[in-house]
């Protein structure tokens, strides 16, 4: 077995999604697990998925991002919410002879929900399989050239896309799915960090693309109990405000994704071009990053760098939950 800086393995380490139709309410099951939200909102989610046939795109991204990478060593895929599930993977790895894995976790940024989660996910993964490989997790990449470079091309051709007479005036709107305020309150080492990450993210992009375009960054896909203060604002609201003030012409660019999931699919080409439409704004859709040469490129060389340093204990911790109240 080849080894590059150490390992001997590459494992993808993804959200997963389900595949036809009668996967979508188990899958969306796991997805809330614990997290008090409300049935009627995993109803409108899984009408949102069957009118897509069931199925997410992110597992099929996952596989041509396997088949894109050239890293010299195997690669293996394991999901947090649905097949080929983390812990079987890690069994896998375990009877192929790996002893030492770098994950990579299609999620950029630092909070509870994309780090330290799949943190928490590996560590169960491998305490339920005896002997299971070392698992050390490369490093956030929202600023990595690779991945800039793959957002900056893709923003380019969506702006190619609208007509002549809005694009020089077209705002780029960079969209992340939203979390909880109080879990972007202590993200990263110091808190704030996924917002923070985001902004810098959407600048660099920015940067490349057209420095003085006008930007926004802005929320979608809240899924949470509607006491509880999320970030805002939502992408559709803010085309609306947009609108108002004149704007005539949008590029939406998932900046917080890297591949076309549900959450882009329904909430950005559905849900926010029905928006668009009904105000007479013209809109385009930047791809994620995908399987972009830079960003497939960019795992080789995230492998390369010396072996990050472990997020301390007290980094992105774990959100406390609501309590459950019977009748609620």
């Amino acid at each position: 077995m080849g080894s590059t800086n150490g390992y001997d393995a590459l494992l993808v380490v993804s959200f997963g999604g389900p595949e036809k139709p009668e996967d979508v309410m188990p899958f969306l099951e796991n997805v809330v697990r614990g997290r008090g939200v409300p049935r009627e909102r995993l109803l409108e989610v899984e009408a949102h998925y069957q009118g897509f046939g069931g199925v997410s795109p992110i597992n099929q991204q996952c596989r041509d991002l396997i088949a894109a990478l050239d890293v010299g060593l195997p690669v293996y895929w394991g999901n947090r919410n649905w097949h080929p599930f983390l812990q079987d993977t890690l069994q896998r790895m375990k009877d192929d002879g790996v002893r030492k894995a770098a994950a990579f976790v299609t999620a950029a940024y630092s909070s509870y929900s994309s780090c330290r989660q799949y943190l928490d996910d590996i560590a169960q993964a491998r305490a339920a399989v005896p002997g299971a490989p070392e698992i050390v997790k490369l490093r956030h990449y929202y600023d990595h050239p690779g991945f800039i470079a793959a957002m900056a091309d893709h923003t380019r051709e969506a702006l190619d896309r609208l007509p002549a007479d809005v694009r020089e005036q077209a705002r780029l709107v960079f969209t992340a799915h939203s979390i909880p305020v109080s879990m972007n309150r202590t993200a990263g080492p110091a808190g704030g960090a996924y917002e923070a990450q985001l902004r810098r993210a959407a600048e660099l992009v920015t940067t490349q693309v057209d420095e003085g375009r006008a930007w926004d960054l802005v929320w979608q896909s809240r899924s949470g109990p509607p006491q509880v203060p999320w970030l805002e604002p939502d992408v559709c609201d803010h085309l609306e405000a947009l609108h108002a003030e004149g704007v005539r012409s949008a590029v939406l660019v998932p900046i917080g994704f890297v591949s076309d999931h549900m959450e882009v699919a329904y909430d950005l080409d559905v849900e926010a071009a029905a928006t668009a439409e009904k105000l007479g704004m013209a809109l385009t859709r930047a791809s994620t990053a995908g399987t972009h040469p830079r960003f497939v490129s960019m795992v080789a060389e995230l492998l390369a760098e010396p072996e990050p340093v472990p997020c301390a204990a007290t980094c992105c911790p774990a959100p406390v939950r609501p309590a459950h109240r019977p009748g609620r």
